[in-house]
């Protein structure tokens, strides 16, 4: 009986094992097959399906009637992931034979090969036709790490006109992947925005992204596409910009380093904002070459550089309506008379007109038509800048305007509570004689300056706009005495229709007027020894001691609609129809009548070389051919630097502020030779 119950009692001890076992093999099945189903099920379905992102259809960017400034082409690529590929030595020879690249295109994804991060795609090659990609597709099973992929490119129609306005789309790179971890970064084909409008607005310009489904054997070969989850856009912006207009307008800047901008006297909204010479954003979107950067960043020009926003000059005699303004307001007659005998004294100083023999006696708006400097001297004497300074900025100088642009740069209004906080030292008369040209201390960007054509045309306090959701309406009227606002307006009219220095910007359409003022800043100075020998002319300096030629105005005269402001870098009057009155005149024409403008513009543009494409394609044969370029020169430029940060603005914008520095240094004088300003 004993042995029995032991028996048992071993029975019920094993059979009680044997169910705990059997119990947690069904509570491990329970929970594989129940709480787990999910997990494994997506693990199982990740083992037959492969899913990626298909970047999303970037919103376009569209001008005021709905015209692509920036679209998106159907675009076949191959790009390749450095960390999934295996036997690069094999691999890359094999692609290209498939894609047929020519032996230094295999080298350049070699040498990107070498410098990517693991998870950055690195492109093989875009715009493909389908009999390449699909060649590349059905061999994926040779080509680990290697990713065709059917999605969309940017493209900007009006190529370099639109350059510093849109910015460009580039692949992130490895800073802003480690910031986000968003694997939509890493995606094949994906771009976001790097410069200009692409960059601010990147939020609403991005869309949110598909996914792609297809079904895999072990192997990874395909055996069938499945449901794909389409991407969602972005949105489109609209613009206020003429992209017409804007074309025009970078075609008619011609050789010139400069810029325009040109504003709807009514709205505020701009019509055009162009900087040229420029960069293709094309090109840059495609992914550039460090030898095609060097270029760009060599050039005296200074292409990379928004000079709408980035760029400041001293404005002038542009400022000289302005200034008439501040002289009634502080209660200067504009009947009175000054006597321009050529040149003022001032201590040991002497301050010359550009006209040496001087203009003789001259009431404000004959001061205005001539461009007198002495006139302005001597009022601003009288008056002190101090009560010109705060109407500068009531039409818009020195003020910063609202707009989506991250490297905007605002410039000076000077007076003495400015002075001595920056230099420390007290104000002087030859400072207020300095700025009442423009020169010395004034500062102003391009963009500036068309709001003060803007704002002395409409007389109110109008707003730039770029984006068409955001145009500010309805201004307020400026704190101006509408009469010597229409004195200066018909001195500006004058300028132009009544023998002043800006004949050459007289519109060829009967019966319209344009009314404007012309401007020279110089950015050297001129001893006293070189005017007794000769002052030296524009044509006989080197490029960057040139004087910087400017034009502002509006039109119609009588009834302004349009207003602009053409800034020249450099350009020192030197070619009459590459100088700021006929390049307005031209511009201006365009909004008025457009086959006329056309017209104008295809007489003169062969004789510099051809259109911008043209010139372009040729500066940049003309670089290459020069360069003993290493094998690294034709690697793609995958750094983090833009066009608006690079080296080059940086130096250019230095070397500016060095030039600016030494022409306000105690007992310097500024004035314009008798060559300058005067354009019939």
């Amino acid at each position: 009986m004993s042995q029995a119950y032991t028996f048992s009692r071993r029975a019920w001890m094993l059979g009680a094992a044997q169910g705990a076992v059997g119990l947690m093999l069904a509570g491990r099945m329970a929970w594989l097959s129940v709480a787990q189903n999910e997990r494994y099920t997506m693990l199982s379905e990740s083992n037959r399906v492969n899913m990626t992102l298909l970047p999303p259809r970037r919103g376009w960017i569209v001008d005021r009637h709905g015209v692509p400034i920036a679209n998106n082409r159907t675009d076949f690529r191959v790009d390749i992931i450095p960390d999934r590929l295996r036997d690069k030595e094999r691999v890359l020879p094999l692609l290209g034979r498939i894609l047929q690249l020519p032996p230094e295109e295999v080298e350049r994804i070699a040498i990107d090969l070498e410098h990517a991060a693991g998870f950055q795609p690195v492109q093989v090659a875009e715009n493909l036709d389908w009999e390449r990609f699909a060649a590349v597709s059905v061999r994926l099973p040779e080509l680990p790490g290697v990713a065709p992929t059917r999605g969309f490119a940017r493209s900007y129609p009006a190529g370099a006109a639109v350059a510093h306005l849109t910015g460009y789309v580039g692949v992130p790179n490895a800073e802003q992947y480690k910031k986000t971890r968003d694997p939509l970064l890493v995606t094949p084909g994906f771009k976001l925005g790097k410069d200009g409008l692409e960059k601010m607005l990147e939020p609403e310009l991005r869309g949110i992204a598909g996914a792609k489904r297809v079904e895999v054997t072990a192997r990874g070969k395909l055996v069938a596409e499945l449901a794909t989850k389409p991407d969602v856009p972005g949105k489109t912006a609209r613009l206020t910009i003429d992209v017409g207009l804007q074309e025009y307008a970078a075609r008619r800047l011609g050789t010139n380093s400069g810029s325009v901008v040109v504003i709807d006297t009514r709205t505020g909204e701009m019509l055009a904002m162009v900087s040229m010479p420029a960069y293709d954003p094309n090109s840059f979107s495609d992914g550039i070459s460090h030898l095609e950067w060097q270029m760009l960043s060599d050039d005296d020009h200074v292409p990379l550089m928004n000079k709408v926003t980035q760029g400041l000059y001293p404005p002038g005699s542009t400022v000289k309506p302005m200034n008439g303004l501040a002289l009634m307001n502080a209660g200067v007659d504009p009947s009175t008379r000054i006597n321009c005998s050529g040149a003022m004294r001032l201590g040991t100083s002497v301050f010359h007109c550009h006209k040496k023999s001087g203009h003789g006696p001259l009431d404000l708006k004959n001061a205005i038509m001539q461009s007198c400097d002495i006139y302005f001297y001597e009022m601003a004497r009288r008056v002190g800048y101090n009560a010109i300074a705060p109407v500068a900025r009531v039409l818009g100088l020195g003020q910063k305007f609202n707009l989506p642009f991250s490297t905007q740069r605002y410039g000076t209004v000077p007076d003495p509570a400015w002075k001595l906080k920056k230099y420390k030292h007290d104000w002087t008369v030859a400072d207020s004689l300095n700025a009442s040209i423009g020169q010395g201390y004034v500062l102003a960007n391009p963009l500036q300056l068309a709001v003060m054509a803007a704002r002395l045309a409409s007389g109110r306090a109008l707003q730039p706009s770029i984006l068409a959701n955001h145009v500010h309406r309805d201004s307020p009227a400026l704190a101006i005495d509408s009469e010597h606002l229409a004195r200066v307006r018909d001195a500006m009219f004058g300028v132009i229709n009544q023998g002043g220095t800006g004949g050459a910007a007289k519109l060829l359409i009967p019966g319209v007027a344009i009314a404007g003022k012309t401007g020279t800043a110089q950015v050297r100075r001129i001893t006293m020894a070189e005017r007794r020998s000769g002052v030296l002319k524009n044509g006989q300096l080197p490029f960057k001691m040139r004087d910087h030629a400017l034009f502002i105005g509006f039109a119609p005269a009588d009834n302004p609609r349009y207003a602009l402001a053409v800034v020249l870098e450099h350009n020192g009057h030197t070619v009459r129809n590459l100088d700021t009155p006929m390049i307005a005149r031209d511009i201006m024409t365009y909004m008025l009548d457009r086959e006329r403008a056309l017209k104008s513009l295809a007489e003169v543009e062969p004789t510099w070389g051809g259109d911008i494409r043209t010139r372009m394609a040729a500066t940049a044969e003309t670089y290459r051919k020069a360069q003993s370029a290493p094998p690294a020169a034709i690697a793609t430029k995958t750094d983090a630097i833009v066009p608006s940060d690079a080296p080059a603005v940086v130096n250019a914008t230095d070397m500016a502020n060095a030039t600016q520095e030494a022409l306000t240094t105690p007992g310097s004088t500024v004035a314009e030779d008798d060559t300058r300003d005067r354009q019939q």
